[in-house]
C-alpha cells in the first residue's frame, strides 16, 4: 500500500477528529441542559464516544485487511459502511429520549456543523489533482455537495436572528443537502470498480476503500446525514410543541433523558 498519509491523506483523520470533538462537545453541552444527573450524563457521553471510536477502529482494521477493497460483490462494501449507521441514527432521532435531547441543542449548531463539507470537497479535489480520484467525484465534475457546506453558514446565521422564515429555510436547506448527498453517493457507487460501474474514466474511486480515506464513507458521510436528520427532527418537534402550546411558541421544558 502506498503512503496514504502523504498530503493530503493525513488531513482525513485530522478532519474526522475535529468533527468528532465538535460533535462530542455539542453532546456534552446538550446533556447538561437536560438537567439529568451527572452520572447519567457521563454514561451517555462516554458511551457515545466509545461507539464512535470503536467504529473508527473497526473501519481502520477492516480497510487494512482489504475488506472494503473487495469490489467483486454487490453492494460495494464502502457503501455498506455509509449506510450501516443510518438505522441507529433514525432510532435515536425518533425515540422519546432522543427527541428530548435534540430539544436542548441550539438549532444553528446542527446547521453550522455542515460547513465541514467545504473541507471534504477541497480534499476530494486535492485527491483528483493527484490523480487518485476521478473528476466526477469533485466539484469540477458532478459533485455539488460543496453547496451544502457554503449554505450552512448563512442559513445558520439566519436561525440565530430568529426570523419568521428561518425554520422553513432550514427545512429547505436540509432537504437540499440530503439530495446533494444522495447525488454524490450514487456517483461514488457508480465509479467503483464493480460489475455495475457506469463511469469508466480512470482512476476509479477505489481509493475510498483504503485507510484513511475509508473515514469519508464510514464516518463523515454518516455525520452529514445525521446532522440533516437531527435538524429536521428538531424542527418537527418544535412545530409540534408550538401547536400544543400556542401561548408559548418555541419554549421547551428541560426534561431528563
Amino acid at each position: 500500500m502506498k503512503n496514504n498519509f502523504s498530503t493530503p491523506g493525513f488531513l482525513w483523520p485530522l478532519l474526522t477528529l475535529i468533527c468528532v470533538v465538535l460533535l462530542l462537545s455539542g453532546l456534552n453541552v446538550a446533556l447538561k441542559k437536560t438537567g439529568c444527573e451527572k452520572r447519567r450524563r457521563k454514561k451517555i457521553f462516554f458511551g457515545t464516544a466509545a461507539v464512535i471510536l470503536l467504529w473508527a477502529g473497526l473501519l481502520a482494521v477492516l480497510s487494512y485487511k482489504g475488506f472494503f477493497a473487495n469490489f467483486s460483490k454487490l453492494p460495494p462494501r464502502p457503501a455498506l459502511a455509509m449506510l450501516l449507521p443510518l438505522p441507529f441514527v433514525l432510532a435515536i432521532a425518533f425515540s422519546k429520549k432522543g427527541t428530548r435531547l435534540l430539544q436542548t441543542i441550539p438549532q444553528p449548531w446542527l446547521v453550522w456543523m455542515q460547513s465541514f463539507r467545504i473541507v471534504v470537497e477541497l480534499l476530494l479535489w486535492f485527491a483528483f489533482m493527484a490523480h487518485k480520484l476521478p473528476v466526477q467525484m469533485t466539484f469540477e465534475g458532478r459533485n455539488f455537495d460543496v453547496i451544502t457546506g457554503v449554505l450552512a453558514l448563512p442559513v445558520g446565521w439566519l436561525l440565530t436572528t430568529k426570523k419568521s422564515y428561518a425554520s422553513k429555510l432550514t427545512i429547505a436547506f436540509n432537504i437540499t443537502g440530503i439530495l446533494l448527498l444522495l447525488n454524490i453517493l450514487v456517483i461514488a457507487v457508480l465509479s467503483m470498480p464493480t460489475p455495475i460501474r457506469y463511469f469508466m474514466n480512470e482512476p476509479s474511486d477505489a481509493l475510498v476503500a483504503q485507510f484513511p480515506f475509508i473515514l469519508l464513507p464510514g464516518l463523515l458521510v454518516p455525520l452529514a446525514y445525521t446532522l440533516h436528520i437531527f435538524s429536521l427532527r428538531q424542527l418537527l418537534a418544535k412545530k409540534q410543541v408550538q401547536q400544543s402550546s400556542p401561548g408559548q411558541p418555541g419554549k421547551w421544558s428541560s426534561v431528563p433523558v
